[in-house]
């Protein structure tokens, strides 16, 4: 019979998983205010789409009635420091008629004679004064809405001249740092990956792809960064989360990438575990029960293999093939042990 082949060799190879996910944001609020009062100010940024950094103002409330009460706040602060000195004057006057009065009173009766209970309140006041002051500051400040972090405006809910109030929702804004893409494995397989703070520490690589979006030359780089607590509902799979930095390519170093758009659909290439001492054979070339047609001095050996993993594309055998091994790619309608074979670019010439 003629017949290919391809020569095999042991080695240490890292199986490949392929699972589809979906991209979530790392990263999600619902801004809010948290004080009331009319939208008077929308930057360039605060739109669907836009981008800010980090601390950069996206809309502005009213402050007068925040200026107006932080002068009150300041003027009863200054009330009551006065306060606290006039009752400072009383104290020092109630001491020096105790002391010329010369007769030894019970404690309770002492602090009554020596104002130490109105002391106690005033300074009291002036406490609850700063207290009050810093709160008004406080909301001053609020009256400027800035971004928690780096973030896109994905939804925008108020305009100029919208009345908001402590709590309502101002927009939706999500990180830009960093996104996840949720996907599900198969329970077997988690014990060939890597997760952080296992081995190295970094997480297995994975490689993702938008077949339908992308070119079929581009491609976004992530690890493995945590095993979901759960399984998920109808597949009853593992699922896990694999992180992308830089996900819609703002860096310059990102600039040539494709950028991932929350809640699309990408195919996840997850790097398993290095399997050592092993022969890396196309699974089509794996035959029924778990052997391989081997040629060898020319007739036809049936081996078995004892497979330790299958991955999409390969299998990896741990016994049954030997380095240099000739494995039959060819499909044979007959096949017994010790048939006569030749290769066929052998017939050719």
């Amino acid at each position: 019979m003629l017949v290919d082949v391809t020569p095999v060799e042991v080695g240490s190879f890292r199986p490949l998983i392929q699972a589809t996910g979906v991209v979530r944001p790392a990263r999600e609020i619902l801004l809010r205010p948290r004080i009331s009062g009319e939208v008077v100010e929308l930057t360039g940024a605060f739109v669907p789409g836009g981008f800010v950094d980090e601390g950069g103002l996206l809309l502005r409330i009213d402050d007068a009635d925040y200026q107006i009460l932080l002068q009150q706040r300041e003027s009863e602060l200054q009330q009551a420091i006065a306060l606290l000195e006039v009752e400072h004057g009383r104290q020092d006057i109630a001491e020096r008629d105790y002391r010329e009065l010369g007769k030894t009173l019970e404690d309770e009766n002492r602090a009554l004679v020596l104002r130490e209970p109105q002391l106690r309140s005033a300074e009291a006041a002036v406490q609850s004064a700063r207290a009050a002051l810093e709160q008004a500051r406080l909301d001053l400040a609020r009256t400027r809405i800035v971004a928690p972090f780096d973030a896109q405006v994905l939804s925008r809910d108020v305009n100029l001249g919208s009345q908001v109030s402590n709590g309502g929702t101002l927009a939706r804004l999500v990180g830009v740092d960093q996104y996840w893409v949720e996907t599900t494995v198969p329970l077997d397989r988690l014990r060939w990956l890597d997760f952080p703070g296992e081995g190295a520490g970094h997480g297995s690589a994975v490689t993702l792809r938008h077949r339908t979006a992308w070119p079929e030359n581009q491609s976004r780089n992530g690890r493995l960064y945590r095993l979901v607590g759960e399984l998920e509902g109808d597949t009853r799979m593992a699922r896990l989360l694999v992180t992308v930095d830089d996900p819609l390519a703002l860096r310059e170093e990102s600039a040539a990438m494709p950028p991932l758009l929350i809640g699309s659909f990408v195919q996840c290439v997850l790097e398993g575990r290095e399997i050592e001492d092993v022969v890396k054979l196309d699974r089509k070339h794996v035959r029924k029960d778990d052997t391989a047609w081997v040629m060898k001095d020319d007739r036809l050996e049936i081996r078995k293999l004892d497979i330790v993993f299958q991955d999409a594309e390969h299998a990896y055998a741990r016994e049954g093939l030997e380095d240099g091994d000739q494995v039959v790619t060819t499909s044979l309608s007959t096949v017994r042990e010790g048939a006569s074979l030749r290769l066929k670019n052998s017939a050719a010439e």
